[in-house]
């Protein structure tokens, strides 16, 4: 009988949760357990339109994965940095601004962040079809995990999460699964991230803000709860409130596709990374990600069959005319991000952009 032995792969020793008392946002936790059942779905919906039109942002609970499974993915996901050479990320850097996509690595200071300083953060991005290019030595025998690990965040998170939403469109519930599928041509894909401290001359030039605020830009991005606190989100209110850390759960926000065909029913939202609370300063902070768009050849134009937009009125971004398919959309907000120079808005602490006629906010 073959064995089932999974490779071996030193376990990650995560920070301890922060003691410090901080303005935590007060998000919903969506028990996708209950998503089995058609009364389940049709309480879910509630909560998940009422996340999405208070914060934009929303914990998963009863997800799938147990702890260990969880704490595996965290092990595995630390590999990219801890085990492989600065060299052989070099070989198997990606190629951002050139092609639009970030597959492969983003390397350390690859993006400005502001008054001269450069990011401190370096990522690890693969296809959800892991064949699609190679990979460091180290990670070759861990691709059918990583592979299974996104089936699921396709399959047992996402595509619940998407039917939800568009029952709370007032939609058919596969409205928004038939443009998410799993084998279409696109770029959703599973990150690994680790950032890194800074010296106290990069905090005092960029105000402790690791990574201005912004918008991701495709429909949701699914974030594996870890216990640095650094994660921040701009609430309606214009206050900037911290994401809590809880154990197994998952943080689910919207972006800009999701946006765009929602009408900016469901906006993007903002948020951004900060420098971590005191005692947690000295830490590395791993993150594991599922960022998901539509299929590329998804034209990004409002559903407007949907009753629920047909009431709300329709906030277009664009003509749809002149709106991107999701390719062109991911693209260019790739090519530009951290690379483009950006000009002063009117509103206060907001520099901006326009990328494909739509003007993209950024956040200090």
């Amino acid at each position: 009988m073959p064995s089932l032995a999974l490779p071996y792969v030193p376990h990650y020793v995560a920070a301890p949760p922060s003691k410090e008392t901080l303005d935590y946002a007060d998000l919903a936790i969506i028990d996708i357990s209950k998503a089995d059942t058609e009364e389940g779905r049709a309480a879910l919906a509630i909560e998940v339109r009422e996340a999405l039109l208070d914060y934009g942002f929303f914990y998963v609970a009863n997800h799938g994965y147990s702890q260990d499974q969880t704490d595996r993915i965290f092990d595995i996901a630390d590999l990219p940095f801890s085990a492989v050479s600065d060299s052989e990320k070099k070989i198997y850097a990606g190629t951002m601004k050139q092609s639009g996509s970030y597959q492969g690595y983003k390397l350390r200071q690859y993006w400005h962040i502001d008054a001269g300083v450069r990011d401190q953060l370096e990522h690890y991005n693969i296809n959800r079809d892991v064949t699609k290019r190679g990979h460091p030595e180290t990670l070759r025998p861990l691709l059918p995990e990583i592979k299974e690990f996104s089936k699921h965040n396709h399959f047992n998170v996402l595509h619940p999460i998407l039917r939800l939403i568009s029952r709370s469109l007032e939609l058919p519930e596969d409205t928004l699964v038939s443009n998410h599928d799993y084998d279409a041509i696109g770029e959703t894909y599973v990150r690994f991230m680790k950032y890194y401290p800074r010296t106290e001359e990069e905090e005092v030039k960029t105000k402790n803000v690791w990574l201005k605020g912004h918008t991701d830009f495709g429909s949701i991005t699914i974030l594996w709860s870890q216990p640095v606190a650094a994660l921040q989100i701009l609430t309606r209110e214009g206050k900037w409130r911290w994401v809590r850390h809880i154990e197994n759960a998952l943080v689910v926000n919207a972006g800009d596709a999701l946006d765009f065909l929602t009408g900016g029913y469901y906006k993007g939202t903002i948020h951004r990374v900060v420098k971590p609370p005191e005692d947690q300063q000295n830490y590395t902070r791993l993150g594991v990600f599922y960022f998901v768009m539509p299929d590329d050849n998804v034209k990004l134009v409002p559903m407007a069959e949907s009753p629920v937009l047909q009431r709300a009125g329709i906030q277009s971004r664009c003509d749809d005319s002149e709106a991107p398919t999701m390719e062109q959309w991911r693209k260019a907000r790739t090519s530009a991000y951290g690379q483009s120079e950006l000009e002063n808005s009117k509103e206060k602490g907001v520099e901006q952009e326009v990328i494909n006629g739509v003007l993209v906010k950024h956040y200090n």
